[in-house]
């Protein structure tokens, strides 16, 4: 354990950011599933649902939650289910 205040602090901050991106990315990877499931299930609003998840990816990887090739990897695999469910 640090000795020094601003290392103490430093750790704290580290600590809770972390948690705030381990649930930001669980909640990602959830809605990723979700859109998966829609697009297979050929749901009404599976175009909508997917508009929206790519919009999330893009957001994530901004604001360095994701790197820009996983959230581009991640945005095609979803569009290549889309295309291929129609």
């Amino acid at each position: 354990m640090a000795n020094i205040k601003s290392s103490i602090k430093r750790v704290n901050i580290n600590e809770s950011k972390s948690m705030v991106n381990k649930r930001k990315r669980s909640a990602l990877k959830t809605q990723i599933k979700k859109t998966d499931l829609a697009i297979q299930e050929n749901a009404d609003n599976a175009q909508e649902i997917l508009r929206k998840t790519q919009a999330d990816i893009d957001r994530a990887a901004t604001t360095g939650l994701i790197s820009k090739n996983t959230a581009a990897r991640r945005k095609s695999r979803l569009a290549r289910l889309a295309k291929q469910s129609l």
